[in-house]
């Protein structure tokens, strides 16, 4: 279990350098698009705007408005080893944050939504939670239903602030779903039960238990943190 954890940091460090050394890159070459390196590395693209951000700071890349981001450095292997470095650093930052902001936002939404969702708001939020269930073998449907998931219970609140702050941070929302769902499901037994954790809120809503409701989204939210932790600890040991 612990190497499986450890290697899903390990696979992306892996495949930067290899990038970078079988790149033979150098000075003057244009890196790729934001879009590009998050795909090719499987991270949030937030994750390679920071990274590259402190590159550019250290002076190993060159960052020019409207054209791209251009290697400073003549060793591919410390850009590789560095750009490794700074995008785990700024993907760890980015979901702790955004879990806070969760535990903060989506345990009172989920208390709302309790008390006031239609019959319309319960199907978008069942519509999005079988989804979640049909998705199992497609990773990127997966985050998709799982974002929409979260994003119904904050619209069932119908309270407009809250709506127009979650819409306001989805793509942050998406990337950090998108490398908690890489991080918990490794195990395929993860699956089932985080699927389930979603039911059991929906169950809470549809049921107007307000209390079970709250209690069950900071518990979802606080355990996503938690093996998050855990993971980062096998990492470095």
């Amino acid at each position: 279990m612990g190497n499986k954890k450890k290697k899903t940091y390990q696979v992306i460090v892996d495949q930067i350098k290899e990038y970078f050394l079988n790149g033979k890159l150098k000075p003057g070459d244009k890196l790729p698009t934001e879009r590009e390196l998050a795909n090719r590395f499987h991270v949030s693209r937030t994750s390679i705007r920071e990274a590259l951000r402190e590159l550019e700071m250290k002076g190993i890349i060159e960052v020019k408005q409207g054209s791209g981001s251009y290697i400073k450095s003549s060793d591919s292997h410390i850009l590789g080893q560095e750009l490794s470095s700074t995008i785990i650093k700024a993907e760890k930052k980015l979901i702790y944050e955004m879990l806070e902001l969760r535990r903060v936002l989506e345990v009172e939404c989920a208390f709302l939504a309790s008390q006031r969702a239609t019959s319309e708001d319960l199907e978008r939020i069942r519509e999005a939670l079988m989804m979640m269930v049909q998705a199992k073998h497609d990773v990127e449907l997966g985050i998709q239903a799982d974002v929409n998931f979260h994003i119904q219970i904050v619209r069932a609140s119908h309270n407009s602030i809250f709506l127009q702050l979650i819409e306001t941070i989805r793509e942050h929302m998406q990337d950090t779903i998108r490398a908690t769902r890489r991080q918990r499901l490794t195990n395929p037994e993860r699956m089932q039960e985080t699927i389930d954790e979603h039911k059991n809120i929906y169950l809470a809503i549809a049921a107007g238990d307000g209390d079970k409701a709250k209690q069950l989204m900071e518990k979802h939210i606080t355990q996503i943190r938690k093996e998050l932790t855990e993971s980062m600890l096998r990492h470095i040991e």
